[in-house]
């Protein structure tokens, strides 16, 4: 936000314009949000301090020499108020459901921004910095993004621009370390899954120093699988996080209460400028807002409804109820050649063969020979690795060839019933062709706790599949000719899915790596190299409303 196209704005405010001051609350909140929320990480506190950060702003607008300085002195009044939280709040036992019920402002970078790959790493890596460096990088956050100088990082910090430089590195530096560990938390280590068996889930720096020392000494761990690229290169031009629907701002000036001036919000009339204000993105308000003349402000917006559930009828592009073993087609007759060539039965056509619930195979069967089907490549919109942790989450897969899909179950987060993802909007064909990994999710991974397998323990709950379900492998990989939208939808228990688009090579060699190789076990082959390969048990050519509606089992 450039300062200079406020001046004249800031200078008529000053000079008790109303209709100005207006506009420059609703058009400067969004930054002060921003840097509080990311700063005390969605906290329940955030409200109050960015509150009183504008109600300090507005107070002292006539103070402020410079109109041109209105930027930096107003992100200097939010650090003011953030540092005098921290000082003010006293330590007391935490409050593990008020801390979930609060906003956390990693997760609503991700969903508003609709962040993907390795700026979504970025944006949940936050969660594991102290609170200095997420002061430090909630200003650093809006200098790489356009939205603040250095020299207005320094003098917010109250610290030397040469200062302020070593302290923005020694924060990158535990940035990239807790971006290592999101990786890893996301990958499949059963060394990392043992070790974190009693972590609580929150993140702090003990568990930070502790997961970054194992993934130091892992070559599982530090396999990246792809270039990780500097994070102030991933924040370049990111917008800011829009105020979320429902927040509320009350400012009281001149001796009038919110609750006085709210009486007289029917003889208020609203001016063009700030309507149109409050319906732009950035600030995410509708004209269900409202502001309050004679110095007082109150916006008020109803919380996000729940989207609504749209029921899928029972067609042939949705949802129907198959066999709950692939289908055997009934023979059909076919015409005798000249000759005498016995009846045949025809091949199962495409989409009559799903999923069905099976056995795991022995450890020590190598898989059946893995058909090449052609491939000139997967186009994703997460790109070469994304990775999706909440529900809504999606990415579109475009092209002809593999797709590794990588499960990641935290019943130690969430336990309890999963709601499967869904392949939605199939233009083409989408075949199940492998499972590798070395292991299904119902494995053993720990040497000292019996219970414990890929979907949980006896001590944290276990995830439940929906009856009928196939047991998912560690990696599933399936065939795509033609574009399909594979959606996350947890609901019940906690889930992730990462998604590589892969090749011919990286199946057959993760499937024929046996036991011997570390692995639990061999993958499996589903391939048969004709139509009567599976297809994904959740999968529709229609795009509806609701992917978690996709039918179980469905015939495309």
């Amino acid at each position: 936000m450039d300062t200079r196209q406020w001046r004249d704005t800031i200078a008529a405010a000053q000079d008790g314009d109303r209709r100005a001051l207006d506009e420059l609350v609703e058009g400067w909140l969004p930054l002060v949000y921003n840097i509080v929320g990311r700063a005390l990480n969605g906290h329940a506190d955030v409200d109050d301090v960015v509150q009183e950060t504008m109600l300090r702003a507005v107070g002292n607008l006539g103070s402020l020499r410079d109109p041109e300085s209105f930027r930096s002195w107003l992100v200097a009044i939010a650090m003011r108020q953030i540092r005098d939280r921290a000082r003010r709040r006293t330590p007391a036992p935490l409050d593990e459901s008020a801390a979930r019920e609060a906003a956390d402002f990693a997760e609503l970078t991700v969903l508003r921004l609709q962040l993907e790959g390795q700026r979504r790493e970025v944006a949940e890596a936050v969660r594991w910095l102290d609170g200095e460096d997420r002061q430090l990088l909630s200003l650093w956050w809006l200098e790489v993004a356009g939205e603040l100088t250095r020299r207005e990082l320094a003098a917010a910090v109250g610290i030397s621009r040469q200062h302020a430089a070593v302290r923005v590195q020694r924060m990158k530096e535990r940035l990239e370390t807790s971006r290592g560990i999101v990786r890893a938390l996301d990958g499949a280590c059963p060394g990392l899954r043992e070790r974190t068996a009693r972590w609580n889930g929150r993140p702090d720096s003990v568990w930070r120093k502790r997961l970054a020392r194992h993934i130091r000494g892992c070559a599982y761990c530090g396999d990246t699988r792809e270039a990780v690229v500097p994070a102030e290169r991933l924040l370049v031009g990111i917008a800011l996080v829009p105020v979320p629907v429902g927040f509320t701002l009350s400012l009281a000036l001149g001796g009038k209460t919110a609750a006085a001036a709210t009486a007289t919000v029917a003889s208020v009339s609203w001016s063009a400028k700030v309507l149109s204000a409050l319906t732009q993105p950035i600030v995410a308000a509708t004209a269900g807002a409202t502001i309050v003349a004679g110095g007082a402000y109150v916006v008020t917006q109803t919380p996000d409804a729940p989207a609504p559930r749209v029921a899928v009828s029972p067609t042939a592009a949705s949802t129907y109820r198959p066999p709950s073993v692939p289908a055997t087609p009934s023979p059909t007759p076919s015409t005798p050649s000249p000759s005498a060539t016995p009846t045949r039965t025809r091949t199962a056509l495409y989409g009559s063969v799903v999923d069905a619930v099976d056995r795991a195979p022995d450890p020590d069967t190598p898989p059946a020979a893995l058909p090449h089907r052609p491939e000139t490549g997967i186009t994703s919109t997460g790109g070469a690795h994304a990775v999706m942790n909440h529900r809504g989450d999606s990415v579109t897969l475009t092209g002809e060839g593999y797709v590794l899909v990588r499960w990641q179950l935290s019943p130690q987060y969430r336990a309890g019933s999963l709601v499967m993802p869904a392949w939605t909007g199939l233009k083409g064909e989408l075949f199940h062709v492998a499972s590798g990994g070395g292991r299904r999710m119902d494995d053993s991974v720990s040497a000292t706790d019996p219970t414990a397998t890929g979907m949980g323990n006896s001590t944290t709950g276990y995830a439940v599949l929906p009856a009928g379900t196939q047991q998912m492998w560690q990696n599933e990989y399936f065939y795509l000719d033609g574009a399909v939208t594979l959606t996350v939808n947890e609901r019940g228990a906690d889930y992730g899915l990462s998604v590589f688009p892969s090749g011919w090579d990286a199946v057959e060699k993760d499937v024929t790596t046996g036991p011997d190789g570390g692995a639990k076990r061999y993958g499996l082959v589903r391939d048969t190299g004709k139509d009567d390969t599976p297809v994904p048990q959740y999968v529709t050519r229609s795009t509806p409303a609701d992917p978690a509606t996709v039918g179980q089992r469905s015939r495309v």
